[in-house]
């Protein structure tokens, strides 16, 4: 009898000992933010790709925790949180969320998704500019806290936050060590691209493809040139395009945080619970049930009433613990899931359809439709095709402003 209570103590003690090691408050990265502005002719515009996912083809989100949904969900959602990371550090031209590596601009970011269940987030992030120079890849990780989830903390500051600002910092870092004419050889060959794009035949020999894979620009044209007027007319157009995108994905940002931030705190309770463990809340779980089992097979038909009375209550502790154990577990399984499920619907209707995109050419109106990324590929070719129907853009393009249309707007 004697083994049996020592067995089910230490069972007990081992259960209420699994949070000791819980991190209240995660370690902080504080963002360097510019402290005066900086001419419009220095700052380097940024684009951001959508995140690799990180998962394996031989995923099973039973053992490994990692569900495709939540992923495809974060690979949106996080790209975004960096663009408003970095929008506000002052140091950098328009950060856009950008739908493919079609769109040009001065900086290209890269992410891959290593980790993220909550607790741990851990990404590998690429940059390298337009001219096709690497400027640096990094993996920055982090761990959140119980406070990273608290009701009362900044709402701007995501749980995950000290990645982002590490990477933003590293960012600032490296392009100090840039001149300004490396910064005006990076926005040149940005446009130059944009233009050799429009009008090959024309601009196609302003630059040259090195055999490692850069761009160097072997002349420039002329300010005064009508044509390049004309053009970069054109790529603002192209540029409130991206704009129109990014609301989309700010829809997305938005309306998915609260899930998202749900099933982070979820998770994270699952897995910060017992340690080394892939799925914390079958593990409580299975101690519940051994707690349970421990405690009823307590013999209580001792002769002295008063070791009997303190083995029912050991014994009524212990099923107490156990069934509460069980009840917590599958709670925390099931709110865990209630917030997938939601993350999962709303990024399959993100991924399936952005609203319409209106844009008047000529006097006509053209509607883009389908995802984002097909919406842009269609921006552009509609962009190619006036050209080529007009055999170059006319002196005073008639390109209005794009605008999200209805369903009852003409196509």
């Amino acid at each position: 009898m004697r083994k049996i209570s020592l067995i089910l103590i230490f069972i007990i003690t081992f259960c209420a000992a699994c949070t000791v090691s819980e991190i209240i408050t995660a370690e902080k990265t504080e963002l360097n933010v510019a402290s005066l502005n900086i001419p419009e002719n220095l700052l380097l515009d940024i684009g951001i790709l959508n995140f690799d996912l990180g998962v394996s083809k031989n995923n099973n989100p039973e053992k490994t925790g990692i569900y495709e949904e939540v992923r495809e969900a974060e690979s949106r959602y996080l790209p975004y949180h960096l663009k408003t990371t970095l929008q506000s550090t002052g140091y950098w031209g328009a950060v856009r969320v950008i739908p493919s590596s079609e769109v040009f601009t001065d900086i290209y970011v890269n992410g891959v998704i290593l980790r993220s269940d909550g607790e741990y987030i851990n990404l590998k992030i690429d940059v390298k500019d337009v001219t096709g120079q690497e400027w640096f890849e990094n993996t920055y990780s982090a761990q959140t806290g119980t406070r990273s989830y608290s009701e009362n903390r900044d709402r701007t500051q995501d749980p995950y936050q000290k990645v982002f600002n590490d990477f933003a910092n590293d960012l600032h870092l490296f392009i100090t060590n840039l001149n300004k004419k490396d910064i005006q050889t990076i926005r040149q060959t940005s446009e130059l691209l944009f233009f050799s794009d429009m009008v090959p035949l024309v601009f196609s020999d302003y630059l040259n493809r090195n055999e490692n894979d850069t761009i160097s620009i072997l002349r420039l044209p002329a300010e005064n040139d009508p044509m390049i007027a004309r053009l970069r007319q054109i790529r603002e157009r192209d540029r409130l395009v991206v704009d129109m995108l990014n609301e989309h994905f700010a829809n997305f940002y938005y309306g998915i945080a609260l899930p998202y931030e749900g099933w982070r705190k979820k998770a994270r309770e699952n897995t910060i619970s017992i340690k080394e463990t892939k799925r914390a809340s079958a593990v409580r779980a299975l101690l519940g049930v051994a707690v349970t089992a421990g405690s009823m097979n307590i013999d209580t038909s001792d002769t002295s009433r008063s070791r009997r009375n303190i083995k029912r209550a050991t014994q009524q502790v212990g099923i107490d613990r156990g069934i509460r154990t069980i009840i917590e577990a599958w709670q925390i399984r099931q709110s865990a899931n209630l917030y997938r499920a939601e993350i999962g619907e709303l990024t399959e209707s993100f991924i399936a359809e952005a609203a319409p995109l209106s844009v008047r050419v000529e006097g006509q109106t053209r509607r883009l439709t389908g995802t984002a990324e097909a919406q842009y590929e269609g921006w552009r070719k509609l962009l190619k095709d006036i050209y080529q129907l007009e055999t170059g853009f006319p002196e005073n393009v008639d390109l209005g402003l794009p605008s999200r249309s209805t369903n009852n707007d003409p196509t």
